[in-house]
C-alpha cells in the first residue's frame, strides 16, 4: 500500500455491514468530508439544469447517481485497480447553484472550484447539465494553464449562441476556446452524430485544431486503438475528461435531455475511460443525466460506474 503522505484511506461502506438500500446518501457510500487537505480525490455534485435546451431534470442527476452507486464495490475486477488502497477519496457534497439564474450559477461554480485549487485533490464532478464544464475549466486554468480535453458527447457543444445567449449547455466549448482554456491541438471529441442546422456544424472545432471522431467512425469496432492514439498525442499534458451521457446510445442511456440515436455502446464508453490510464488527468465530469427520463435507473447506474472507472485511471491508483 503506497500512501507516503499518510492521508486517511476511506473505504466505501460494505454491503455486508449495511444493506445497500440503507446507509449514507453519498457517492459509493463514502464518507462526507469537509477537511479537503486530507483528500486526493473529491466527488462533487453540481445539480444544474438551468442551461438545458430540451428535456430538463439534470438538477436531480447528482442525487440519483449517488443512489445508483450503492452496488459499486471497491476493487475493479477487470483492470485490477484498487483506488481506495492508495488514494484518499470522499464525497464533499454539492455546489449551491442559483436555480433561477444560469449566469450567477456559472459564477458560483467557478468560485467553488477556485477554492479547491490550493488543495492537491482531483475533482470528479456529478452533473448537472454541460454548462458546468465551462466554469470548472476556468478554475482549472488558474492552476494548470490551458488543458487538453477528451470530450465524449452526441454534440460538439460549440454553438456560438442558443436563443441569443452566449452561455448554455450547447456553447461550452466555443466559450472555452475563446477564453483560452483549452490546448486546442490536444482536444478530442468522440461520438458526435445526428443532424445539424448546416453542413458546417461540426467544422468549427476542427478549424480550431480539434480532432473530431464521429459516432459513425466508432460503429462496430473497439475504441482501444483510438485511445492509444489519443494517449500518444496528449502525452504528459494536463488533460480533462468531460463525458456527456448522451454520447452513449439511448438504448443504454435513455435518461438524458437530448438523446440521439446511433450512439456509442456502454462498452465503448468503458474503453474510452479505461483508455485514459497513464494520462495526466487533472479532473473529470459526467454530465446530462436526467432522472425523470430514467425510469429503470439504468442511465444513473451507468453514470455511477463511469465515474468509478474515472477514479480507477487517476494518477497514483494502485493496481493488484
Amino acid at each position: 500500500m503506497h500512501n507516503p503522505q499518510h492521508k486517511p484511506l476511506y473505504q466505501p461502506q460494505s454491503g455486508n455491514d449495511m444493506p445497500r438500500f440503507g446507509g449514507r446518501a453519498t457517492m459509493m457510500r463514502l464518507p462526507f468530508v469537509e477537511e479537503l487537505d486530507a483528500l486526493d480525490v473529491a466527488f462533487i455534485g453540481v445539480p444544474l439544469d438551468v442551461g438545458t435546451s430540451q428535456r430538463a431534470g439534470t438538477r436531480y442527476g447528482p442525487r440519483q447517481i449517488r443512489a445508483e452507486s450503492v452496488m459499486i464495490r471497491p476493487y475493479n475486477m477487470a483492470t485490477g485497480a484498487a483506488p481506495f488502497d492508495s488514494l484518499s477519496v470522499a464525497d464533499i457534497g454539492d455546489v449551491p447553484i442559483n436555480t433561477y439564474n444560469l449566469l450567477k450559477s456559472v459564477d458560483i461554480i467557478e468560485e467553488y472550484y477556485n477554492k479547491l485549487n490550493p488543495y492537491s485533490l482531483i475533482p470528479l464532478t456529478l452533473g448537472g447539465d454541460h454548462t458546468l464544464t465551462l466554469p470548472i475549466l476556468r478554475a482549472l486554468k488558474k492552476k494548470h494553464g490551458p488543458v487538453a480535453l477528451i470530450h465524449v458527447d452526441a454534440h460538439t457543444d460549440t454553438n456560438d449562441n442558443m436563443f441569443g445567449e452566449k452561455i448554455a449547455h450547447g456553447t461550452t466549448f466555443r466559450r472555452a476556446v475563446e477564453e483560452g482554456l483549452l490546448d486546442c491541438d490536444a482536444v478530442f471529441q468522440i461520438g458526435q452524430r445526428a443532424q445539424g442546422y448546416s453542413a458546417e456544424d461540426f467544422k468549427w472545432g476542427e478549424t480550431q485544431g480539434f480532432t473530431l471522431i464521429t459516432a459513425e467512425q466508432c460503429w462496430h469496432k473497439s475504441l482501444d486503438p483510438l485511445m492509444s492514439e489519443i494517449r500518444q498525442k496528449i502525452g504528459e499534458r494536463p488533460v480533462y475528461l468531460s463525458f456527456d451521457i448522451d454520447g452513449i446510445d439511448p438504448a443504454w442511456a435513455p435518461g438524458t435531455g437530448t438523446p440521439e440515436v446511433g450512439g456509442l455502446t456502454s462498452i465503448q464508453g468503458l474503453e474510452i475511460i479505461r483508455g485514459c490510464k497513464n494520462l495526466n488527468l487533472i479532473g473529470a465530469d459526467l454530465v446530462e443525466v436526467s432522472p425523470p427520463y430514467d425510469v429503470s435507473g439504468n442511465t444513473s447506474q451507468l453514470a455511477a460506474n463511469y465515474l468509478y472507472e474515472m477514479l480507477c485511471v487517476l494518477p497514483g491508483v494502485q493496481y493488484r
